[in-house]
């Protein structure tokens, strides 16, 4: 029977995500070893946790401020101040959002009007581009490749620079790729943005996971920066607290508070035992930040080493908890990879096209599993690649 009602125009335009429907896949087989699930495996360290549990004990499950505790904020501002050099009001210049995808839509709801270009490098983060579109903005793919280790390059920015040219998103440590970018590259990026008015939207939620004597280059930290930057960060990757929910927003005066208009009348407020739990990381001793970090540097050394001995060239990531080799020496396409490895081996990864265009010809595999399993999904995935080369 014909439906009696339509769906939004932008909502039916925009496909489902390439990350899901490997997720749906997964969820009906059995002896799968998955590379595709991008969360810690690390359970929330127990002092966070007991912070939120003895919260709710206390009785404190009732709304917070929409911009957010105001505790929270607080220690917020002074943990950005003494690890990045960026000094924000705590009252006016950042809001506690619901994970940092809720970030990314207040940002793009904020900033853009119909017709509005951003430019996204990719590949990219699977939400980036439908927020873009969800906004009434236009999506303007900037690619980046293995051979330039997938950065950005200000060559590549400026080629897709119009006059309807609004905003950037960048996000590095990157996902799906793990690659980084230095200092001095963020700074030739930074004098794009500013020399041509752009408002860059930074997410950065995976800053303190970087390896290989890397340091996290934060954007708005760049001179001239801070006040056109909407600086996005969170808990869920650093802290293990994926299903906590909990993201920042850092941003001028004026964006917060057009971000916090939105934010009202769709969340309100992130969950209040959340951002307890958030609060109490900010006070956690940073060894147990360290510690995960140790552990995945060691899986990422050997998923690196054993992708590269199969053939399936990889270069070194050294941010975040994503490998993302190339597969082009089995003649297939990313998707038919992913789900012929799926089905004859169960190993789940993802395609690279969900990613966007320049991301075909790679998958993406997640080191943020164990050891064991890591080996496990080697051998298996040894066995798919040697099949397919004998044929």
């Amino acid at each position: 029977m014909a439906r009696q009602y339509s769906i939004s125009n932008r909502v039916e335009s925009l496909a489902p995500s390439g990350i899901r429907k490997f997720f749906d896949l997964i969820q009906s087989m059995e002896g799968v070893v998955s590379l595709g699930v991008g969360e810690p495996d690390f359970a929330t360290p127990w002092p966070i946790s007991e912070a939120a549990i003895h919260s709710i004990e206390k009785g404190h499950t009732h709304y917070t401020s929409n911009y957010g505790m105001l505790e929270l904020r607080e220690r917020l501002a002074q943990h950005l101040a003494a690890r990045y050099g960026v000094a924000y009001d705590f009252h006016t210049q950042l809001l506690i959002t619901v994970g940092v995808s809720e970030g990314v839509d207040l940002a793009m709801r904020a900033i853009i009007n119909p017709g509005d270009e951003v430019l996204v490098p990719e590949p990219s983060y699977v939400s980036y581009k439908p927020c873009v579109v969800l906004a009434g903005g236009v999506v303007v793919p900037v690619a980046t490749s293995q051979a330039n280790a997938f950065k950005l390059t200000p060559a590549d920015l400026e080629a897709k620079i119009t006059p309807k040219t609004r905003a950037l998103i960048i996000s590095y440590p990157n996902n799906p790729t793990g690659a980084v970018m230095t200092k001095r590259e963020m700074e030739a990026i930074a004098e794009v943005a500013k020399r041509r008015n752009l408002i860059v939207v930074s997410d950065e939620v995976y800053d303190r996971l970087v390896y290989g004597g890397h340091s996290h280059v934060c954007f708005a930290s760049l001179p001239g920066m801070q006040e056109r930057t909407i600086f996005l960060g969170g808990f869920s990757k650093s802290y293990a607290m994926t299903g906590w929910r909990v993201g920042f927003a850092a941003a001028p005066d004026d964006i917060i508070e057009a971000m916090v208009k939105i934010h009202q009348y769709t969340m309100l407020c992130a969950p209040t035992p959340g951002q307890t739990a958030a609060l109490q990381a900010l006070h956690t001793d940073d060894r147990l930040v360290e510690n995960m970090v140790r552990e995945y540097d060691r899986r990422r050394r050997v998923l690196l080493k054993g992708l590269n001995r199969i053939g399936l060239d990889c270069f070194e990531p050294q941010g975040a908890f994503y490998a993302f080799p190339s597969i082009k020496a089995t003649g297939m396409r990313s998707n038919a990879f992913s789900e012929a490895l799926l089905k004859e081996e169960r190993v789940a990864v993802i395609p690279g096209s969900a990613f966007g265009e320049a991301g075909e010809g790679h998958v993406r595999c997640c080191y943020a599993v164990s050891l064991h399993e890591i080996e496990e999904a080697l051998v298996r995935i040894e066995r798919f690649v040697k099949r397919r080369r004998a044929k």
